[in-house]
């Protein structure tokens, strides 16, 4: 289990009155103009569904009514991701919005500790409260650089942003109910979608299990960015996993179950594993848990032609379950590289760094790169994991950028 002081969690007054100052302190807290990167055709010919109409349309990629991507360009400068720019993926469609009428009358159902029982979001809030700031990230993200093109949502950078949560921590929840029984070794999360009638359950359920251990910085979250969770985003109640891919950060959260084994949803047991091309997925190949050190250039970006001379390299960098220790950025596609600047404020291991590093660059093409170093000395790998299903992209070199200076 986590050790609590491993990661900072803080109470969301704390969060808000240490961060925001520095953020507005340092010019975090909007966007700044960036180089508009190209955006695919097909986009612009599809609006934002109904649950997630409040989105910025200008700064989202619709490729679905179930999946929605946040442009390149529109991260800006900032350090948090504001909710209308934050990417949408849903294995389901969204319950109905009645579900919000009443936030603090969901139920959630606590299995696998000593005393079992239903518990409300009410008495939820009774417990504890702790905010974390994370990256929420699909793990399809950057599938779109794959050639080989698997199937599914072509994600570029977008399917990800870094965001903050507040909640009760599960193991204070579980401390409540007298703990996790023993031999219970995954903590298995089971979403409120409506299913499907005439389907095996098992077929389509989002319910997902992970290392138990991960409970210890885990949420049970009511509030995002400062707000109710949106239904677009899990509202009224979503499980929370630091440093998991977003498949493990369970919408509209109503079953918190410590099992034995993982769980025999097909969502589970086949999908979302690390299947060599050309295999079926299947329960021994590795799961998509953890996200992997990655890292990408926000500005400059290539659409927009800039200026020769001084130039600022922005970008963003982060990892599973440690903190990033540096950021080096190439200016001419990996045979060379410099060490960047870590800017901002550090708000733990789970969110991402912001980096920047100043170059001149001469007119006419660039290719900018980025490769980031996490504690643990992992390093951004040149190249992408090749499998099936197109998950856990961190190359450098698919994420880099080829800019045009006049």
């Amino acid at each position: 289990m986590s050790n609590k002081s491993a990661a900072p969690v803080l109470g969301r007054r704390q969060w808000l009155s240490s961060s925001a100052g520095t953020l507005a302190v340092l010019g975090l807290g909007t966007s700044a103009p960036v180089l508009r990167a190209q955006t695919p055709p097909a986009s612009t010919a599809k609006t934002l569904p109904a649950y997630a109409a409040w989105k910025d349309s200008n700064a989202m990629l619709i490729h679905s009514s179930a999946t929605i991507e946040t442009k390149r360009q529109a991260f800006g400068a900032g350090l948090i991701t504001p909710a209308e720019q934050l990417y949408v993926r849903n294995n389901l469609g969204a319950p109905a919005a009645s579900i919000l009428d009443d936030r603090d009358a969901w139920e959630v159902s606590i299995e696998g500790v000593k005393n079992p029982r239903r518990i409300s979001l009410r008495e939820l809030k009774t417990l504890g409260v702790e905010t974390t700031p994370m990256v929420l990230q699909c793990s399809g993200n950057g599938r779109g650089f794959f050639p080989n093109k698997p199937s599914g949502t072509p994600w570029l950078v977008g399917a990800a942003g870094c965001v903050v949560w507040t909640g009760v921590p599960v193991r204070v929840v579980v401390e409540a109910l007298g703990g996790v029984l023993r031999g219970h070794e995954f903590m298995t999360g089971t979403g409120g979608e409506v299913l499907p009638e005439g389907l095996d359950p098992k077929s389509i359920v989002v319910e997902r299990s992970v290392p138990a251990k991960a409970m210890g910085d885990a949420l049970l979250a009511w509030e995002m960015n400062g707000v109710p969770i949106p239904l677009a985003h899990g509202g009224p109640l979503r499980l929370v996993v630091p440093g998991y891919q977003g498949v493990n950060q369970i919408k509209y959260v109503k079953r918190l179950a410590f099992t034995e084994q993982e769980s025999d949803a097909k969502i589970m047991a086949h999908g979302y594993r690390i299947s060599p091309p050309g295999s079926k997925a299947d329960p021994s190949q590795p799961s998509v848990l953890e996200m992997n050190v990655k890292s990408w250039i926000n500005s400059p970006l290539p659409e927009r032609a800039g200026a020769a001379g001084q130039v600022q390299i922005q970008g963003v960098a982060f990892s599973g379950l440690h903190a990033i220790k540096r950021v080096e950025v190439s200016v001419d596609g990996g045979k060379s590289w410099k060490e960047a600047r870590l800017v901002g404020p550090d708000l733990g291991k789970y969110a991402w760094r912001q980096f920047v590093l100043a170059a001149k660059l001469q007119a006419g093409t660039h290719t900018l790169a980025s490769r980031a170093t996490d504690m643990a000395g992992n390093v951004q790998p040149e190249q992408r994991l090749e499998n099936v299903g197109g998950y856990n992209n961190n190359s450098w070199a698919d994420h880099a950028v080829t800019v045009t200076l006049a």
